[in-house]
């Protein structure tokens, strides 16, 4: 096996997150708001389903951003983009073949944290009209700690919120200034102790690794801090410096950037820290505490993974609302616009703001059960997927042989028609759903590294 700074250098490609098979990047223009309608109308409502919102608003820029974002100073943005929210919310309600029951709900961004709460709670209300909610349902917002006050934490609670991922990244204050997010270590704890207080308990907290000025020191100082907080998960990102795609990352100093062996290396260091203290490592970056549902689904094989990375959400169904928003259905994939004139105007006409999606064939549904074996239980028996979808049982020997290299570096084994990424395979394990991607050759410029 080689050592682990080799390996970094070797596997120094470029790959996607898998948060879908396919990929967003492979979304077509053909799938439109009409077959998206369609969709929607041939939905069991027996099933449950789960629900994203889009708050794509924020006072300042981060540049390590990757997500649809718009800088406000102003709330009347704010309140013309609810408004378009609350309407297209009525869309889909209508387009829907009966009541649905929503057991997952998660708010993200930009910021949910830009609306006050008085919105907010109209915003809830809302879906509470359109939606029966579980009384087991979770209900997720991310929050920007800058942001936060205790009267938001209030009317979180009032809502019925009852898991909160906080923003960090990270808790030094050069590395902070380096992409204009200063947060001081006091101001997350004093939102933490809003949060308990209120009754919310359940608290994720978001750490990169990758950013400018970060060192292996730093990135384990930083992991030490956030568990003095008793987060019951922990998000571990690896920056992903795409400036071709997000023009604000080019504000980054490229040369305070860690090269990738020193990636792998902070990875290591934080993933050290977190599971030494008790933390169980979840799929390719999360960690959670053994009594987290998130690691009871992860023993039990459970284990699933969305655009908000990895759930315990078992439906089949996640409708995605507000510009840029993705959605997932047995069909297929949509995606709304993007452009805030673009969303608004649709659903001013009356019509899903659909602006690209893409549905699922055979050779898709076979290959997405691969990959999210692969990175979620970071083991996958192709003889039982391949038997599963009724395809030859050599259906999968080109792909074992292009796996052949990555276990002769120890980053997985192979057992017949069984896969297994190892312990030291875990960061790499994208490489590995990779293999199985048919899609990558048209866009494997687009995504970020692999560790």
């Amino acid at each position: 096996m080689n050592a682990p700074a080799a390996l970094a250098a070797k596997y120094d490609l470029r790959v996607p997150r898998y948060t879908s098979y396919p990929t967003a990047p492979h979304f077509q223009t053909a799938v439109d708001g009409q077959i998206y309608r369609t969709w929607l109308s041939e939905l069991d409502p027996r099933q449950p389903l789960s629900l994203y919102f889009h708050i794509p608003f924020c006072d300042s820029m981060c540049w390590f951003c990757g997500c649809y974002t718009k800088i406000v100073q102003q709330y009347q943005p704010i309140l013309d983009y609810l408004e378009t929210l609350h309407r297209e919310i009525s869309l889909i309600a209508q387009a829907l073949p009966g009541r649905f029951t929503a057991r997952h709900l998660h708010w993200g961004g930009g910021s949910p944290t830009m609306l006050k709460a008085e919105d907010w709670l109209r915003l809830v209300e809302a879906l509470r009209a359109a939606f029966d909610i579980a009384e087991d349902a979770e209900l997720a917002v991310e929050v920007d700690p800058r942001d936060t006050t205790e009267e938001y934490v209030t009317a979180l609670a009032a809502a019925g919120v009852n898991r909160v991922s906080i923003g960090v990244q990270d808790f030094d204050a050069t590395v902070q200034e380096a992409v204009n997010r200063l947060q001081p270590f006091t101001t997350v704890e004093q939102v933490t102790t809003w949060l308990r207080r209120h009754g919310i308990g359940r608290l994720n907290l978001d750490l990169m690794y990758g950013l400018p000025h970060q060192t292996v020191a730093r990135v384990a100082a930083m992991a030490e801090q956030a568990v003095t907080l008793a987060p019951s998960r922990v998000a571990l990102f690896g920056y992903a410096h795409v400036p071709w795609m997000k023009s604000h990352q080019k504000l980054i100093d490229e040369t305070a950037l860690p090269g990738v062996e020193e990636r792998l290396a902070q990875y290591r260091a934080a993933a050290d820290v977190l599971t030494g203290h008790g933390y169980r490592a979840i799929g390719l970056d999360h960690f959670a505490l053994p009594g987290d549902p998130l690691a009871e689904a992860a023993a039990a094989g459970r284990l699933r993974r969305n655009f908000q990375g990895y759930t315990t959400d078992e439906a089949a169904v996640l409708i995605g609302f507000g510009a840029s928003a993705i959605g997932s259905l047995p069909q297929g994939y949509i995606q709304n616009a993007a452009p805030l004139k673009a969303y608004r105007t649709a659903v001013a006409e009356g019509t899903l703001p659909t602006a690209r999606g893409i549905a699922l064939d055979a050779e898709d549904r076979l290959r997405r059960a691969v990959i999210d074996s692969l990175m979620c239980a970071l083991s996958v028996d192709l003889d039982a997927v391949r038997r599963a979808h009724g395809v030859a049982l050599d259906r999968f020997a080109p792909e074992l042989e292009r796996l052949k290299p990555l276990a002769a570096d120890g980053l997985l084994t192979l057992a017949g028609a069984r896969v297994t990424v190892t312990e030291e395979g875990r960061p790499f394990v994208r490489l590995a759903a990779a293999v199985f991607d048919a899609y990558l050759e048209e866009g494997a410029a687009r995504h970020s590294r692999a560790v």
